[in-house]
């Protein structure tokens, strides 16, 4: 019997879901059993090998380490490093930045960073603010203490497009950059860059490792289901910021398991 005008069309969508979501499961185990070095290509993989990844995360504000990095966290730890997070802000935008310095704490460890591992800048100058730039000078100086500090060897921060396009990110952007082309950066420290990605890709979940996969990067981190929800679970210690919208953010966000990033 033949199919109506609108027969075949749904069975058809049905049958590309089904094939592009078993295809992105496949190359999702392949990746998250390969661990981070696997993931790691050219000069990255150089910057992996140079006596341990003496790792540090910065970040903006308390949620970010989960909302945004988790599968580098994560991937890192897998492969025996152990990130430090260095957020530059208490996140004190609605007046909660005591309550959130509580929630980074659970969320990382949580993500497999002591509290011991986490330092964050509570500083008048560099304010929680969506329409704030902070000052590249300063904010370079905090970061470059902490890492002389810390024998620090890889550094990974937001793009210039932030995900989100949020000022304070693209702030941490902008400080690094200075850093790295003033040279002022210790010998062998490499800067990895979180990828920001259209719209379109940002919310069609596991849909986007084949994606990740095929186009350029110097580092990858995918994280397994088991892992994924591990994120989850760093994102919902957040909860003085578990508005509506960031569970559908949860569900839906290739952050939440998709980590490509760029050395600067």
């Amino acid at each position: 019997m033949a199919a109506g005008p609108w027969g075949w069309g749904p069975v058809a969508l049905a049958l590309l879901l089904a094939l592009l979501l078993g295809g992105a499961r496949r190359l999702r185990r392949r990746y998250a059993a390969g661990g981070a070095r696997a993931s790691l290509r050219g000069r990255a993989a150089a910057a992996a090998r140079m006596d341990g990844v003496r790792a540090l995360l910065v970040t903006a504000h308390p949620d970010d380490e989960a909302m945004f990095f988790a599968p580098t966290v994560l991937g890192l730890g897998r492969a025996g490093a152990r990130p430090a997070v260095l957020c530059c802000s208490a996140g004190n935008y609605y007046n909660q930045g005591e309550i959130r310095k509580k929630e980074l704490e659970q969320s990382c460890f949580l993500l497999g960073v002591p509290a011991s591992n986490v330092t964050v800048i509570d500083h008048r100058d560099l304010p929680d603010n969506p329409a704030v730039e902070w000052d590249t000078r300063l904010l370079a100086a905090f970061v470059l203490k902490h890492i002389e500090a810390n024998n620090i060897n890889l550094v990974v921060t937001f793009d210039a497009g932030g995900v989100s396009g949020h000022a304070n990110h693209i702030s941490l952007y902008t400080a690094l950059r200075y850093l790295h082309s003033e040279r002022k950066l210790p010998e062998g420290c490499r800067v990895l860059l979180l990828e920001s990605v259209n719209l379109f890709r940002k919310y069609i979940s596991i849909l986007d490792v084949p994606l990740s996969c095929l186009l350029p990067r110097d580092a990858l981190f995918i994280l397994t289901e088991e892992e994924t929800e591990q994120a989850r679970r760093a994102m919902r210690c957040h909860r003085s910021q578990l508005l509506w919208f960031r569970h559908i953010y949860m569900l839906f966000s290739r952050y939440m398991m998709i980590n490509s990033l760029r050395l600067l």
